[in-house]
């Protein structure tokens, strides 16, 4: 068994190119993903979007999306194929998204996820979001109910402080090698 060499991670705005492998991703993660023209129409017209691809040698891995809001950055959709995950992208993703919130003057950032989606929670829990609120049967696949979580100021010095602590951990963790085509990875690095 040969170890495979590490691969370098960028985070790059989405462009109408990708969205062929962000359905696919999409549809990878999520039991309702949404239409392919979703993705296009958000791009192309939507100018409180903002969505971004992670690419690993080239290949679009992971995708985040978000909506400043007035002085709210609300995460919209966020996944890592189910090959790629469990390898700290998500969490490049997330810390992009927090900048670039930030970058935009937001206060703060919200999102919605499943209530059973406990390791996307445990993820964004440690990026400063906290429980907030509760959406019943926000889900229309089985109706299940979302958390609604949201960070503290954006600008607090606690919230800047965790963030440039995990940014220096994410600079200093080994960038992510080609997983074996057998490898399917926990359904975690995915939430609506």
């Amino acid at each position: 068994m040969v170890a495979r060499p590490p691969l370098r991670v960028s985070i790059e705005p989405m462009g109408l190119d990708d969205l062929p492998t962000v359905q696919a991703i999409e549809e990878a993660s999520f039991t309702t993903p949404w239409p392919p023209h979703a993705y296009r129409s958000e791009i192309e017209t939507n100018r409180l979007a903002q969505y971004i691809v992670a690419r690993v040698g080239g290949e679009v891995v992971a995708y985040a999306g978000m909506w400043m809001m007035v002085d709210e950055a609300h995460v919209t959709t966020f996944a890592v194929h189910p090959r790629w995950r469990r390898q700290r992208i998500g969490e490049r993703l997330l810390l992009t998204l927090l900048d670039l919130a930030r970058s935009r003057r937001a206060r703060e950032a919200t999102l919605e996820v499943r209530l059973s989606n406990l390791a996307a929670r445990r993820l964004y829990e440690k990026y400063g979001f906290r429980p907030v609120g509760l959406r019943p049967r926000y889900y229309s696949d089985d109706n299940e109910d979302a958390l609604i979580m949201t960070t503290e100021s954006l600008d607090s010095a606690r919230m800047q402080v965790r963030i440039e602590r995990l940014r220096e951990a994410l600079e200093t963790a080994p960038e992510p090698s080609e997983p074996d085509e057998e490898t399917r990875r926990p359904e975690a690095d995915a939430a609506r």
